[in-house]
């Protein structure tokens, strides 16, 4: 059973209705009188049921904060580290610098930890090591993070990342080579409640699949799907998707690479290759008709977050099938709208589930390219 169709629980299930009928029979039964609906002692008896019920829902709650489906906070993080398992904290932007000299120089040329460079803003990438250049040679490659928590330093592509906060003498440029990525936020419940739920595939020493799939998500809290599978015996290939349908470039690749490679991770016969998911690209092209009373404006700008939510939802996830039936539904469940007609996307299959996968097939991921939506007109 997936952990998101495990019923909540309530300690106590009752409701307001039951708790007031309840107090009013005791107070008969201990009184031998009914208090008429003006009675100041029934509206008294009725404020009394409130707080009861209050009281049962606070019950409810505390009890639910004992259960990984409902706790919260703190809550679930001590839930979570009974499986050994605690919450991703929050993770800096990473890139790979480009370090230019002016000149070939005869000593080599220091450029030390710390060395700042921006993509023109109030965003810095520091570096991670000092890079040392010999003698001769005019170019070095460094990596570097983000100062600033978050998801801040995502997204610069390779280029973007070129002014040089602290100047070095004999140092031509600093730009960046690979596109920044990594950055995220604390790691949701949400993700850390699933994490938890799947923490017991890790202990296994056979390398399951969902041992992989929990170590690749505990390697960065931006990484929302994964696959595994095995094109070739004793080759185990890693595929995974960011939060918001972020195919993973190079930087996040390696990150994900590590984590998998380490001695306490990796069975010994295993050889762990991590990719990223190919692109289905896909276009929309899709007219309504709207109600002869709708409001226009107000039409037009939910059917347009309906398919924003349709577009989100489409590329969330690995393998999943381009369905054109979800946008009509989406569309059609604003208010105002009539018939709608789609001519792209078509249905279209996207992956294969990762037990069937052919040694040469990638993982896929649906992202819209074009987007045309068209309000046509009124039917009455």
């Amino acid at each position: 059973m997936k952990l998101a169709d495990m019923p909540e629980i309530n300690l106590v299930d009752v409701t307001v209705e039951e708790v007031e009928t309840a107090v009013l029979d005791c107070y008969k039964d201990f009184t031998g009188r009914t208090p008429g609906m003006a009675d100041p002692v029934r509206l008294f008896l009725l404020f009394e049921s409130e707080v009861i019920y209050r009281i049962i829902n606070k019950i409810n709650y505390a009890g639910r904060q004992n259960l990984l489906r409902t706790a919260e906070g703190e809550n679930l993080d001590a839930l979570a580290a009974n499986v050994c398992t605690t919450r991703i904290p929050a993770s800096a932007a990473v890139t790979t610098l480009h370090i230019k000299l002016s000149a070939a120089r005869d000593t080599a040329t220091l450029i030390p930890r710390g060395t700042r460079v921006s993509p023109e803003n109030n965003v810095y990438f520091a570096t991670n090591t000092d890079l040392l250049i010999p003698p001769g040679e005019t170019t070095g490659d460094v990596a570097a993070t983000c100062e600033q928590m978050g998801e801040a330093g995502n997204g610069y592509q390779a280029g973007e990342i070129a002014k040089i906060v602290d100047p070095i003498a004999y140092i031509e440029s600093a730009v960046n080579t690979t596109k920044s990525e990594g950055g995220s936020e604390a790691e949701t419940d949400d993700a850390l409640r699933e994490r938890a739920f799947e923490a017991p595939e890790r202990f296994s020493t056979a390398g399951p699949s969902g041992a992989y799939e929990y170590h690749t998500k505990s390697a960065n809290a931006s990484i929302d799907d994964v696959c595994v599978w095995s094109p070739s015996p004793g080759v185990v290939q890693v595929c995974f998707l960011l939060a918001g349908g972020i195919v993973p470039e190079a930087e996040m690749l390696g990150i994900v690479d590590k984590a998998l490679s380490a001695k306490d991770v990796r069975p010994l016969t295993d050889k762990v290759e991590v990719v990223a998911p190919a692109v289905v690209p896909y276009d929309i092209d899709v007219s309504y008709y709207i109600d002869g009373d709708a409001d226009a404006a107000t039409t037009q700008k939910n059917v347009a977050a309906a398919v924003q939510a349709y577009v989100a939802w489409q590329g969330a996830r690995l393998n999943r099938d381009i369905d054109p039936s979800e946008l009509v539904r989406r569309i059609k469940a604003v208010s105002g709208t009539r018939h709608v007609v789609v001519k792209s996307p078509a249905y279209t299959s996207v992956g294969r589930d990762s037990n069937k996968l052919n040694p040469e097939q990638r993982v896929e991921v649906a992202q819209a390219n074009a987007v045309s939506v068209r309000m046509t007109g009124r039917e009455d």
